[in-house]
């Protein structure tokens, strides 16, 4: 990590920029593992000291604290406390959105095929075409999810996708459903189990 010290109408000695190095190194470190660069500054403002410190912690994280005290070593000792519990802050926060992640449940997926109609299969058959076998032909063949839905969710997918079937994985139950539209124009639904 690059790190600049600088004071504003100060000299800062040998023993604070070593200081400052080591410590912000450390804490850095402990927090983040990848650290682009700090920019420390010291300044005197009437009997105290400041100290502000920039830290460029990662790609899009820019983190900022400023410590007062009655010598040097203790503004910058203020600053970095303040900078070392942001830092915590926000490895606390990357670690529970990683945990999310991972407890989230990942959905089911499923293969769908798309079959050619018995007449055609049929035809074939009765051609002589030893390929298609007695059975329908496949077409198609898609990956595709399953979704953990509740039965109204189920339905308003049905609809916003203008499709025949849907399953899905019931939220309430668990167990693995099927919506489809009838001839009649109505919703119809299979939930195994129920009796």
């Amino acid at each position: 990590m690059q790190i600049t010290i600088s004071g504003k109408q100060l000299d800062l000695s040998d023993a604070l920029r070593t200081h400052v190095s080591e410590n912000l190194d450390r804490i850095t470190r402990k927090y983040f593992d990848h650290a682009l660069d700090a920019a420390v500054t010291f300044g005197r403002a009437r009997n105290f000291f400041t100290c502000d410190i920039n830290l460029h912690a990662g790609r899009d994280l820019v983190l900022r604290a400023e410590g007062e005290a009655q010598d040097a070593h203790a503004a910058f000792d203020d600053a970095a406390e303040h900078i070392a519990k942001r830092l915590r802050r926000y490895r606390r926060r990357v670690n529970e959105h990683a945990r999310d992640l991972a407890n989230r449940e990942r959905p089911e997926t499923a293969r769908q095929y798309i079959l050619s109609q018995e007449e055609q299969a049929s035809s074939a058959v009765a051609a002589g075409n030893a390929e298609t076998g007695p059975y329908a032909a496949v077409i198609a063949e898609s990956a595709t999810e399953i979704a953990r839905l509740s039965v109204g969710d189920a339905v308003m997918r049905l609809d916003l996708a203008d499709q025949q079937v849907l399953m899905f994985r019931n939220s309430k139950t668990g167990t693995l459903n099927v919506i489809y539209r009838r001839p009649d124009g109505n919703i119809g639904w299979i939930e195994p189990g129920a009796a």
